[in-house]
């Protein structure tokens, strides 16, 4: 966490390419305290770090299901997990998903939704980079807990203090380095999940208006209901 133009993005840039020294930053990342191969670094079937960004828009001319089974041929994966992918991002996302869609027309939050099922079946990097979930249009605390569920190390960039809260630490950015590592208390956890119920009533009634439907004043008993 940090203001913005504090660094975070540049640190998980840094993280993804497993910087060594030769990035704008100059920092250097070390694996168990020794510097990974050349190897480590750029085959894609070795690759530890997989990022998800900010803009997830596609350029490439194919649909869903040819982009997948491609992913899946690069990662030495089987093609048979193409639609488990698919299935577990239409549950990240309000817009279904179709492995004939192409994908130049997905919108932001199914192409996010799309990629957050990819590198939790089909990416077998352990370590997930996510900058600013919060801006994705999906349902981001699903996404947070089928990646930790997969047996991912996530580290996400964000303002939201939401999502903070939710971590057992959080790192705070100042000036383009780190500054502070914070373990999140006991306290902080409780108050996380008052937060998260507040959180997915807010989602709730985005739906809900998106759908054209008439909020009723009987709902706001959901927020008044937080401490139960």
């Amino acid at each position: 966490m940090g203001p913005t133009g504090s660094g975070k993005s540049s640190l998980i840039g840094d993280i993804e390419q497993l910087a060594q020294e030769d990035t704008f930053s100059r920092r250097k990342i070390l694996v168990n305290d020794k510097e990974p191969s050349y190897d480590d670094r750029t085959n894609p079937r070795k690759k530890m770090v997989a990022q998800l960004s900010q803009n997830m828009n596609f350029l490439a001319d194919m649909s869903v299901g040819d982009f997948l089974n491609l992913h899946a041929k690069c990662r030495g994966a089987s093609k048979v997990c193409v639609n488990a992918v698919i299935d577990l991002a239409n549950t990240l996302t309000g817009e279904p998903i179709k492995k004939e869609h192409e994908l130049t027309i997905l919108s932001g939050g199914q192409s996010r939704a799309l990629m957050v099922a990819d590198v939790a079946i089909i990416s077998d990097s352990p370590i997930v980079l996510i900058d600013e979930i919060e801006n994705a249009g999906i349902r981001k605390h699903d996404a947070l807990k089928v990646l930790a569920g997969h047996g991912k190390i996530v580290m996400v960039v964000t303002h939201d203090p939401v999502l903070a809260l939710m971590t057992d630490k959080r790192i705070v950015m100042k000036k383009g380095g780190m500054q502070q590592l914070v373990s999140t208390t006991l306290e902080e956890k409780s108050l996380s999940k008052k937060l998260n119920k507040i959180d997915e009533f807010m989602l709730s009634l985005r739906d809900k208006v998106r759908n054209g439907e008439v909020i009723e004043d009987i709902e706001i008993k959901e927020i008044e209901n937080t401490d139960s």
